[in-house]
């Protein structure tokens, strides 16, 4: 195919605005899948993908599209668009040269529309604005244009008036993908220079690596090396996206495609890596792509102990197709073996644990979120604290530093007072506020990524009946007054239940989190204090009266000396098992640490 007939482009979008709905219209529209086989979201083929109506991992598909005679080749990259797979976004858009921006005919542009915007603008893409859902009974195609224009700078002239759902202006998105979108630039004979995107772990074939080809041409058989990773190899099967894997025998310079090579080591080959040719290398590599920076950590643990392996296995494939996913071992006293799991935010630790347990069949006692702080020892060194049971003595803290986020909510004007309160009560920093027009706004704080993660999202949702929306991106780290809460079982301390709070919060903290402990683990034989500290001083309580068995049940009347004799054998066997009982917390015990609801 000549490189002047090929368009890669991809399509973004604030979250629920049709882009899974778009993307199958297109395969529709070219024939790559028939009236019969069309369903939602083709390229959603992720399970949790279905269940939940979210796209999670970004996905290529090439398009054959006809006009004048002449046959163009559509690279399609589909993305997900909630504010946790950014990453996913970004990886997508450096293989493309243009970009679909979606935006719902009456939401407007939302937050995570700005934030994917600015990404495209960033990596010098050709934007084409697209106003999706024109054939909804009520929308605000007008207003919608001018926040086009107002908050994104495109021109509305150039946005295009769409319903993928109904098919309506689909041809006008083919005419502008070929008038708009700039055609690849690379030379077939110069030397192999391709961006590995993506990848994955197939059981029979090993590793399967997505790549886009910039300069060169790759064919079957030839050898290829790595020119990061180094190590030479034979391409066994090359072929692209229609949208099932389709063998071809080569790729040139824009086109997109996989390849299968005998790689089974899971660790391989990493995304941003840059594939050349063994004989004719070339000599330098691509730019690649920014290391993500995980922000919430937790544990996982597998509740058998002989899964400990097979979890391993999962861990390792499910980070080969998700590089923004980390996991290191880890031994927790109440929880065993296991390990320490880093994630982009709170919606992709819930589908990596999910697919883990969806996917792979693997029962997962999770420990309760935290992010990422760092520490300044006195000495000067700078640590990185991931897991609270790493937090130093104080005696060694010069500085304890919390992550910070530029938050960015759009939501109705109505609505300003209760978020500007909410932002309050969780530490926030007021910086500004914009009006996008007569009915909404744009309110910008800054806030300590802890307070955004857990909850926030989901307060907005219902202070705004479903209308607010929340862009959030780090911007770097603040000294604050923090503290390790601990949790104690039976005077026992629970490393698992351990959380770094701010010290106005750990009182209120300590004494909501034991009165939820209390609801979630069941009576045992025996009485179960619980208290929540800091350092070696208790600051809440609570206990787990023991069950009681009634012991006298069966002596009718009669001296009452038998059934002080019956107490005291039951309090006596009870004192017993106070000594050696171990109580079982339940996994709802560790999430229970999450629920914010009665700190506040």
């Amino acid at each position: 195919m000549d490189a002047s007939r090929i368009r890669n482009f991809s399509i973004v979008a604030h979250i629920d605005h049709g882009k899974s709905t778009l993307a199958d219209q297109l395969l529709l529209q070219t024939g790559a899948i028939t009236q019969r086989e069309f369903r939602d979201q083709v390229l959603d083929d992720l399970d949790i993908e279905r269940d939940r109506g979210i796209t999670v991992k970004a996905r290529s598909v090439a398009l054959t599209h006809e006009f004048d005679g002449q046959q163009f080749e559509l690279n399609l990259i589909d993305t997900p668009g909630h504010v946790d797979f950014h990453y996913e976004v970004s990886r997508s858009l450096a293989a493309c040269e243009g970009a679909l921006l979606l935006v719902d005919a009456f939401q407007g542009v939302q937050a995570q529309s700005v934030a994917n915007a600015y990404a495209a603008l960033e990596a010098n893409l050709e934007i084409i604005p697209v106003v999706n859902k024109i054939d909804l009974p009520v929308t605000r195609i007008d207003e919608v244009l001018a926040e086009i224009e107002t908050m994104l700078g495109l021109d509305p002239a150039d946005a295009l008036l769409v319903s993928a759902k109904a098919g309506i202006g689909i041809d006008e998105v083919f005419e502008a993908i070929r008038e708009r979108v700039p055609p690849p630039k690379g030379q077939p004979d110069k030397p192999l220079r391709a961006l590995v995107f993506d990848s994955k772990y197939d059981s029979y074939r090993g590793v399967i690596i997505y790549l886009r080809v910039m300069e060169g041409t790759i064919r079957k058989g030839d050898m290829i090396g790595f020119m990061r990773n180094g190590g030479q190899h034979e391409v066994l099967e090359l072929g692209q996206f229609r949208p099932e894997m389709t063998q071809c025998d080569q790729l040139a310079p824009g086109q997109v495609g996989y390849l299968v090579t005998r790689i089974k080591e899971l660790g391989g080959v990493g995304v941003g890596e840059t594939v050349t040719g063994a004989t004719t290398p070339a000599q330098e590599p691509l730019p690649g792509y920014q290391e993500p920076q995980q922000m919430v950590y937790c544990g996982m643990y597998p509740t058998q102990a002989t899964d400990f392996e097979t979890l391993r296995e999962e861990l390792q494939k499910l980070s080969l197709n998700d590089s923004s996913f980390t996991f290191q071992p880890e031994t927790s006293e109440a929880l065993g073996f296991g390990f320490r799991c880093g994630f982009l935010g709170m919606l992709h630790m819930e589908i990596i644990q999910q697919r883990l347990e969806g996917e792979a069949g693997i029962e997962l006692v999770q420990t309760a979120p935290n992010v990422t702080y760092q520490v300044l020892r006195r000495d000067g060194e700078i640590v990185r604290v991931d897991n609270p049971q790493e937090l130093p003595d104080g005696g060694v803290i010069e500085e304890l530093r919390e992550p910070i986020a530029r938050a960015n909510f759009i939501l109705p004007a109505e609505n300003i007072g209760t978020i500007m309160t909410l932002c309050e009560d969780r530490r926030g920093t007021y910086k500004n506020t914009e009006y996008l027009g007569p009915q909404r706004a744009q309110v910008i704080y800054e806030l300590p990524l802890a307070e955004i993660v857990y909850d926030l999202h989901d307060k907005l949702k219902s202070a705004t009946r479903g209308y607010g929306t929340l862009d959030y991106d780090t911007i770097g780290f603040r000294d604050a007054d923090l503290v390790r809460l601990d949790i104690l079982v039976k005077e026992r301390r629970v490393d698992a239940l351990s959380t770094i709070v701010h010290r106005s919060q750990a009182e209120r903290r300590g004494r909501s989190l034991v009165k939820r402990l209390k609801q979630e683990i069941a009576k045992h034989q025996f009485e179960i204090p619980l208290q929540a500290a800091i350092g070696t001083r208790v600051i809440a309580r609570e206990t787990i009266p023991a069950m009681r068995k009634n012991v006298t049940a069966k002596c009718y009347g009669g001296d009452i000396t038998r059934k002080r004799k019956l107490w005291a054998n039951q309090r006596a066997g009870k004192k017993r098992m106070k000594q050696f009982g171990e109580v079982e917390i339940p996994q709802k015990a560790f999430l229970s640490v999450l629920d914010s609801s009665g700190d506040h």
